[in-house]
């Protein structure tokens, strides 16, 4: 029902886009100084257009790009995706009240999904209150995860099939920054509907985090009456960089029902390291994210589902041209590399001691180029090789990706 409500709304917002003197949009300016913006500022350090007067503001971006992938020698052949498409709408309520919304079709328009609908209301800088349908701040990706911004066609495989990014429920909160010359300090806490059953109950015979995404009533309710904190703390200097810890867990399962126990109250914990800097000598900038999952998983279940996992990337940027170039006059060309490692099972075989191997590891060299800030080009070759559970000889799986993304 609520795919069919959003559809309308989506419909008619194209509608008066189309009738509007575009003389009269304004755009907000986008902060790229990289100095006093932080990974959590993310959600609103995006481009704007505001029409008049008026307290609203819209914006979004889309993604698109081809694919020709193979694995172990076997392909598929040439495939074109619009993996995302996804519209902003804030407003200014009061100076101190904001509301922004994120709404996000994905793969076509197969998935429509609220990402982002809260309201922020500011006491003190560092006393601010948010409520609504929240991004839980594990990590930095989940956050910061808008196609423009990065320069490689797929997302990280461990942020988005590991930590489910971009995971998003309904909650409530506090976060707050301070600031200290070329210092800058950044906190978040919220608590939230959480996970369910499917995280060790699904169609991939495994844990699974991004199971739970398939359950959209955790909009309406929590699936067993338990609440999910999400904890992140962070510090930036202006000269070295941003480093994030942050914080996820609760009990995922459904222990009781109509106070008949079902099962002992099971926890889902996981902590993320995130960081990014820029060596200001060759102008190199770097981020990266690592995660640990712990799942308490029950003992009936077979070894197949992991109570460890563990995974990350790092992504290496190197704009090797800053010019003017064919009309634009701040096009950047880069060289890029995202190096990538997930573990779905961390341990050992309780029979033999031996290593359990259902892990994968991917390189993705890439060259993209931005005519503008809000616009990338990117040309990805994709590398990886999984294992099974087992450690038989790995499945090789490569590519080449060619996309765009752009904010408008």
């Amino acid at each position: 029902m609520k795919k069919y409500l959003l559809l309308p709304a989506i419909l008619f917002s194209f509608g008066t886009k189309a009738q509007i003197d575009s003389t009269l949009l304004t755009r907000t300016p986008v902060d790229t100084s990289g100095t006093q913006t932080m990974n959590m500022d993310a959600v609103y350090n995006r481009p704007f257009l505001q029409l008049g007067n008026l307290p609203a503001s819209i914006g979004g971006y889309v993604e698109a790009d081809y694919q020709y992938m193979g694995e172990d020698g076997i392909t598929e052949g040439h495939s074109f995706r619009i993996p995302r498409f996804t519209l902003f709408v804030a407003s200014s309520i009061h100076r101190k009240i904001k509301f922004l919304s994120e709404i996000e079709l994905e793969e076509g328009g197969k998935q429509i999904s609220i990402e982002f609908a809260a309201l922020d209301i500011n006491f003190h800088p560092l006393f601010n209150l948010r409520g609504g349908v929240l991004m839980n701040p594990i990590g930095a990706f989940n956050q910061n995860h808008d196609g423009p911004k990065w320069e490689f066609v797929d997302r990280p495989i461990a942020m988005t099939n590991m930590l489910a990014a971009t995971w998003s429920n309904v909650g409530f909160g506090l976060y707050g920054k301070y600031y200290a010359k070329d210092w800058a300090f950044g906190y978040e806490a919220y608590l939230t509907n959480g996970f369910d059953n499917s995280i060790i109950n699904n169609d991939q015979n495994k844990t699974f985090l991004p199971a739970s995404k398939e359950n959209a009533e955790r909009f309406e309710e929590s699936s067993n009456g338990q609440p999910l904190l999400t904890f992140k703390v962070a510090i930036r200097n202006n000269k070295i960089g941003e480093i994030g810890l942050s914080y996820m867990g609760g009990i995922y399962n459904s222990f009781e029902e109509d106070g008949l126990v079902l099962d002992s109250k099971r926890r889902l914990d996981v902590v993320a390291l995130d960081f990014n800097t820029t060596i200001s000598v060759t102008n190199t900038y770097l981020v990266g994210e690592w995660a640990w999952v712990i799942v308490d998983v029950p003992e009936t279940y077979s070894q197949q589902f992991g109570d460890r996992q563990q995974g990350g990337f790092v992504d290496i940027v190197q704009p090797i041209l800053r010019r003017k170039l064919a009309g634009f006059d701040k096009a950047v060309l880069s060289l890029a590399c995202r190096l990538e490692y997930v573990d779905w099972n961390v341990g050992t075989f309780i029979e033999t001691g031996g290593n359990i191997s259902d892990d994968l590891w991917a390189v993705v060299p890439a060259i993209s180029f931005r005519p503008a800030p809000q616009t990338v080009l990117r040309l990805n070759y994709r590398y990886i090789q999984q294992q099974d559970i087992l450690g038989n000889p790995p499945s090789k799986i490569g590519g080449v990706q060619v996309g765009l993304s752009s904010y408008f």
